[in-house]
């Protein structure tokens, strides 16, 4: 059966992989017949998104991509690669007048230096290959709309989406397109730590048209959207995905 959004034969590279946003494109992905190459810190979470991952021949890489070596051990180990998805990254709430140099430097070191380093190295060790697609996991904060006490998240994906739009650019003669994905709120285990109330969400949800958050594996729909051939025509765009918040 004809479907433009196949990832048959498609060998696809994920960061953050282990939980969230990126477990569920890592799934997804090897639901639409991809190979998987998967990358995070934890090898015993890693290895829990793989045993629910469709097909055989995935892959993991243990690696902490704010580390250099580990970064270099991860491109020399990796395959060519038709897709590369950033996924990696952490918040960090914080009101602007405390943020101070060790807290800038940690998220910003995760959130843009480190997946724009490794996708510079990538290409340059000609492990991306031809007509292949890069996405970014970005945003609507800093983006289109912004929040108290979130100014390092905010300013980390604004870098994402400036940077990913001269990738376009900059790649667009290698055949390499280049995009990000800017959700709004994604129910994740990420919220479960307590710092933001149940009340506080609950009444957060409200200010979303569609009065609810979005789900990782409608992010990971877009992505793949984004990895696949039926977007071969699009490249350095930022789709937003946020059940209507930003219409407000």
């Amino acid at each position: 059966m004809y479907n433009p959004f196949s990832l048959t034969g498609k060998t696809i590279l994920v960061t953050g992989a282990s939980s969230g946003i990126g477990r569920s494109i890592a799934i997804e992905c090897s639901k639409m017949g991809a190979n998987l190459v998967l990358t995070a810190r934890n090898e015993d979470r890693l290895k829990e998104t793989l045993l629910q991952m469709v097909g055989k021949g995935h892959s993991i890489i243990i690696a902490d991509l704010t580390n250099e070596y580990d970064r270099e051990q991860l491109v020399e180990q990796s395959p060519k690669l038709d897709g590369l998805v950033n996924c990696a990254g952490l918040i960090k709430t914080m009101l602007f007048q405390f943020i101070d140099a060790d807290s800038l430097a940690e998220v910003m070191n995760l959130n843009f230096t480190a997946p724009t380093l490794m996708s510079a190295q990538l290409v340059e060790n000609k492990k991306l290959a031809r007509n292949s697609s890069i996405v970014f996991i970005s945003s609507i904060s800093g983006i289109v709309c912004v929040g108290g006490g979130n100014s390092l998240y905010s300013a980390s994906k604004g870098a994402i989406n400036g940077i990913m739009k001269n990738m376009a650019l900059d790649l667009a003669p290698k055949g390499i397109r280049v995009n990000s994905v800017n959700p709004g709120m994604v129910d994740t285990s990420i919220y479960d730590r307590g710092v933001i109330s149940t009340e506080q969400l609950e009444e957060d949800k409200k200010r979303y048209p569609l009065k609810r958050y979005g789900k990782p594996e409608e992010v990971a729909y877009v992505v793949v959207y984004l990895l696949s051939d039926a977007a071969a025509w699009v490249t350095g765009s930022s789709i937003v995905i946020d059940g209507g918040y930003t219409l407000n």
